[in-house]
């Protein structure tokens, strides 16, 4: 469908677009009607006389987006969020937005504007995963989904003023995420329109081909198809029952994934054609199976009940394939409450109640209300985590690289984990990090959704303080294994440690025999000799001991941190206090690296490597 099929009026009147949008939805109440049009005209105020690549009004696509949502009869909050999902290009401000259309609003546009300028690069299906995890994650509230398909609907909809190369991108983009997003949602027809248009896209002649097949001999199959619809519809109503009865092609992803699995051109497939009964209850749902395997034979293993068990997206119908005067025909039976669930998923669950008060359903009375949180439990199965709860929303984030690839790490990891998860020799040598392009030090947790860049120098390598930040494994390995290398005094430090360590819980004192007696034994204690004292056996050595040279002069007044005690030969960094001269502290002190605006104030420091006896 594209943008002219949608609204009749001028696209440069944008009072008679928000009339036709009015008479297009009339559930909305006439206070409803007054916070979009409200959000309407902050949303043409800011646009102006702005246009989109493809030379139409900015404001028709929030518009388009919001109609899709409306067709779902979703509440007014939603489509409000919708036409502002993009003001932020405008500057509006997160404070504006809450002040003018409530704080939750605010979140919902701030969110689905953030998602939708996410860089997102899929390489690979694990990175499409990792994505689709990702929004998950993002989104406590699920309208968050729903506005953010909305929106990729409509783009993929408007793609042919894109160039080829960005059509085939973004058509990659919708079958690779969008699409199961959609049908993780159980929201039927939406995934199967992403799914169409992709293939256009993607892979033009074979949708042209299947397009060509489907519209073959039309009228034939109509009359094949009315034979058999009024055949159900007379023994239905012999049994008293009031049914509905949809007859259609299928869609063509479908149709190609056939083609795929069965390796056969379209022309070879005989089972395109289906046909959807809709009747009251589950009982009847039944009834008509019975009905319709008695009027033609049904095909082994071609049954699937989804009423008795439903898909974990909600999905709920009765499947059968029956042969049909030489045809197989699939025919699925459900109710009129599974076929909006099956249509628009979760969406279907925004539906006013019946009757006049107009109150929205409320979502702590639906289980599937809240099934955003249910997919969260089930996403990873197959994988190797126990629950997306504790790897997905507890344990883990998700973050970008320049180019946009996604890496995945655990909850309170540091831009040092993220250069490690790109390469090694990245970690080795970092030196700063920016988060969204802003310098952040690298002792602060990443956020998820963040755009990381790591800097480095080739002087740099890994610090006993950087071991300390560290969450992931393969970081903390990386840098153990490089000072156990090349910091001598490193082991030395790990061993005193576990020692003091081992003292402190206890090791000295007894072990119990299985004879019931006990041994005592006595662990030898490695001390270093105080200064001035000497260790027996060996011979006093004079004590050496440096001063600091400031930008290479020895007259400058410092003083040695007490917080990381630095001693000869450790490296050191050095700043100027307001008091106390020049404070020399450890390069990798975790209370150097967090004063702030210590560059501005950063002098050159070095050992004075003369000896004062």
């Amino acid at each position: 469908m594209s943008s002219d099929k949608i609204f009749e009026s001028d696209m440069k009147n944008p009072a008679a677009l928000l009339e036709e949008f009015f008479s297009k939805h009339e559930y909305l109440s006439p206070e409803e009607k007054e916070a979009v049009s409200k959000a309407w005209s902050l949303l043409v105020s800011k646009a102006g006389d702005r246009v989109r690549e493809c030379g139409k009004p900015y404001y028709l696509h929030p518009l388009r987006v919001a109609n899709i949502l409306a067709e779902s009869k979703l509440d007014s909050p939603t489509l409000v969020a919708a036409i502002l999902h993009s003001i932020k290009d405008f500057d509006v401000s997160d404070e504006e937005i809450a002040k003018e259309f409530g704080e939750n609003i605010s979140k919902i546009v701030l969110t689905v504007n953030k998602i939708l300028n996410l860089p997102i690069n899929t390489k690979t299906m694990h990175q499409s995963d990792a994505i689709r995890n990702m929004l998950f994650a993002m989104c406590d509230d699920a309208r968050i989904i729903l506005i953010t398909l909305a929106d990729r609907l409509d783009r993929i909809r408007n793609i042919k003023n894109f160039t080829a190369a960005d059509q085939h991108m973004i058509a990659q983009a919708v079958i690779e995420i969008w699409a199961p997003l959609a049908d993780r949602l159980g929201m039927q027809a939406e995934k199967n329109e992403f799914e169409d248009l992709s293939l256009k896209y993607t892979n033009p002649s074979v949708f042209q081909q299947i397009k060509a097949i489907v519209s073959q001999k039309k009228d034939e199959r109509a009359s094949y198809l009315e034979k058999a619809v009024n055949s159900i519809y007379k023994s239905a109503d012999k049994m008293g029952m009031k049914i509905e009865i949809q007859s259609r092609a299928k869609h063509f992803y479908s149709i190609y994934q056939k083609m795929r699995k069965r390796n056969k051109e379209a022309g070879e497939l005989f089972d395109l054609l289906a046909l959807r009964i809709l009747c009251n209850t589950p009982a009847e749902c039944y009834t008509l199976v019975g009905i319709v395997h008695g009027l033609w034979k049904p095909l082994d293993g071609r049954f699937k009940d989804y009423i008795a068990m439903p898909k974990a997206n909600g999905y709920q119908s009765l499947h059968t394939t029956v042969m049909c005067e030489g045809k197989p025909l699939e025919i699925q039976i459900r109710t009129h409450d599974m076929h909006n669930m099956a249509e628009h998923g979760i969406a279907s669950h925004w539906l006013y109640k019946k009757g006049s008060s107009r109150e929205l359903v409320e979502e702590d009375r639906l289980a599937i209300y809240n099934k955003l949180q249910q997919f969260k439990d089930s996403l990873t199965e197959g994988n190797n985590f126990e629950t997306l709860k504790n790897e997905l929303l507890g344990d883990e984030i998700y973050v970008f690289t320049p180019k946009g690839d996604v890496k995945k790490l655990p909850m309170g990891a540091t831009a040092i984990d993220f250069a490690y998860s790109v390469h090694s020799a990245v970690g080795e040598k970092i030196i700063a990090a920016k988060a969204d392009g802003k310098i952040i030090p690298l002792s602060r947790p990443l956020q998820n959704t963040q755009i990381i860049e790591v800097i480095t120098n080739p002087q740099a390598h890994p610090t006993e303080a950087q071991l300390k930040l560290v969450k992931t494994t393969k970081a903390h390995q990386k840098i153990h294994s490089w000072l156990m290398a090349n910091d001598p005094t490193f082991s030395e430090r790990l061993a005193l440690k576990a020692e003091e360590q081992a003292n402190a819980a206890g090791i000295e004192g007894t072990v119990g025999l299985a004879g019931g007696g006990a041994t005592h034994f006595n662990r030898v204690k490695k001390t270093r000799p105080k200064k001035g004292k000497q260790e027996a056996g060996t011979e006093q050595k004079p004590h050496k001991k440096y001063g600091v040279l400031v930008q290479g002069d020895r007259r400058v007044l410092y003083n040695l941190a007490q917080c990381c005690k630095p001693e000869y030969p450790d490296l050191i960094a050095g700043y100027v206090t307001r008091t106390k001269g020049v404070s020399i502290h450890r390069a990798d002190c975790l209370i150097y690296q967090r004063i702030p605006h210590k560059e501005e104030r950063s002098v050159e420091v070095a050992w004075d490597s003369k000896e004062n006896q």
